[in-house]
């Protein structure tokens, strides 16, 4: 039988995984490969949360193949270079990949496909990753989409996202398969282990994966409409790294909240149709990127390239990393970021808006930070984030849109259990003290433990003030 190399990139999973089938179904006997790019050919390498991740993802994607009696060949260089080698040493006739859509791979997997077709190879790429191709979805006058719900209506009118296909098989080839490296030889794990949290808190690999879709389905959809902005609960799907890394298929989220939704029961519906347009939220970043190349480094919106940005942080950027702002819900999300690797969405915006807005510091040193804390850093999904919050981007809120965090705490956080749990040392306080320490007054303070400047800082900036200042520097770019 012909051998056929299936390159495993970001789709780390042998369900609905549309090259794997097409290589069955072709007759092909299969060699599953990784390949480690170095960091020097990638402009976005993945951060250091990423790569905790993918060790672990590659670990059970490798143990997966295993119970079907295969392997997963890891090596390590450029891509078309290493998948020549393995063509030369299996006899393989054939390649296959799952899309990706950041602009560089996209520019690279060209290059790839069309020297392997002049090779005389069966080079082919096949979607998996979205719902929809990023080039399906236009408007009426065929131009990208710039707001999210004339899209996901564009997206809806395209129909239902195809069925996900099973788990497929992956024959070995008869002589067997050629060496390669051993996780642990990537590299990806930290040298110094910071990453307690992260173990504490996760489960990468597509078992995984299963297991939060359905633990989601069955405990949190019911609930999601109500719940999903409390930070303090465990509202959300917590789906993101999953999707980011292919351990489960955006087609299967969607079939199985379908078919929960069918099945009904209260809040079902209405939390289905909610958790559906956040897949669409990602779909629509992956839309934005693959039409804007540039929208990870340059404002969608190019007043915002002349914002009067500070010019030194004076330490203010680090306060920000640290959680140690002193303003608690934006250090309670920080801290969050630092001990799981994650952060809820509600809080991301707040954190955000603090960062560009009240210190006036550039979006996109805030997308570097999440890029290398984040488990779930997906070059959309940061992008348009960052964008959104900054005013710059794609549907972006407004620039005067400023979060205010001690209003956005009373709203969210109403009992202040999520700032007791990241920032403990105000946990004696009462709920609305908490939100604002610096306006408790001194016998609650006192009678709580709590002397600011040394248990907890006071804020680095005013609220009020930094809002105005921020408001006026917009100003200085509103008519260009």
């Amino acid at each position: 039988m012909p051998t056929a190399l299936v390159w495993f990139r970001r789709d780390l999973r042998l369900h609905d995984h549309p090259p794997l089938q097409a290589a069955v179904g072709a007759g092909y006997r299969v060699v599953p490969v990784y390949i480690h790019e170095s960091d020097d050919t990638d402009p976005w390498p993945p951060g250091a949360a990423s790569r905790w991740w993918l060790h672990f993802s590659l670990q059970r994607h490798r143990e997966q193949l295993r119970r079907q009696r295969s392997e997963l060949v890891v090596r390590r260089g450029r891509p078309l270079d290493v998948l020549r080698q393995l063509l030369r040493e299996t006899g393989a006739e054939a390649v296959y990949w799952q899309r990706r859509y950041e602009p560089a791979t996209i520019e690279r997997d060209r290059g790839v496909k069309e020297a392997l077709r002049a090779d005389g190879v069966d080079a082919r790429s096949f979607p998996g990753a979205l719902l929809f191709e990023p080039w399906r979805v236009r408007s009426g006058n065929d131009q990208p989409y710039r707001a999210f719900s004339p899209f996901w209506r564009a997206c809806q009118a395209l129909g239902e996202p195809g069925r996900p296909d099973g788990k497929a098989r992956a024959p070995l080839p008869e002589a067997g398969l050629p060496d390669g490296l051993a996780v642990e030889d990537l590299g990806l794990l930290p040298r110094i282990p910071w990453d307690d949290g992260l173990r504490e808190t996760w489960s990468p690999g597509e078992a995984g994966a299963e297991a939060a879709l359905s633990a989601f389905l069955e405990e949190g959809l019911s609930r999601y409409d109500a719940h999903r902005d409390l930070p303090a609960l465990r509202g959300t799907s917590r789906l993101s790294p999953h999707l980011h890394f292919g351990e489960i298929s955006p087609r299967q989220a969607f079939a199985a909240t379908r078919q929960r939704m069918a099945a009904g029961g209260a809040g079902v519906t209405s939390g289905g149709e909610k958790f559906l347009a956040e897949l669409g939220w990602r779909e629509f970043a992956h839309h934005v990127l693959y039409h804007n190349p540039h929208f990870p480094d340059e404002p969608l919106n190019p007043r915002f390239a002349h914002f009067p940005w500070r010019d030194d942080d004076g330490g203010l950027l680090q306060a920000w990393r640290a959680g140690r702002t002193g303003i608690p819900l934006v250090d309670a999300g920080m801290r969050e970021l630092w001990r799981t690797g994650w952060m809820h969405n509600r809080i991301r915006m707040v954190v955000g808006s603090f960062l560009v807005k009240n210190l006036r510091l550039p979006w996109q040193w805030g997308e570097s930070w999440f890029w290398d804390t984040l488990v779930d850093a997906d070059l959309a999904s940061n992008s348009l984030g960052w964008q959104w919050v900054a005013g710059s981007g794609a549907d972006a809120a407004p620039y005067f849109r400023v979060f205010n965090p001690v209003r956005q705490a009373e709203r969210f956080d109403p009992d202040g259990e999520y700032i007791a749990r990241w920032v403990p040392e105000l946990a004696a306080l009462p709920a609305r003290a908490r939100r604002a320490p610096w306006e408790a007054d001194a016998t609650t303070l006192r009678r709580a433990g709590v002397q600011l400047g040394r248990d907890y800082p006071r804020p680095i900036v005013d609220l009020k003030r930094s809002r105005e200042e921020a408001l006026e520097a917009f100003q200085a770019i509103k008519n260009r």
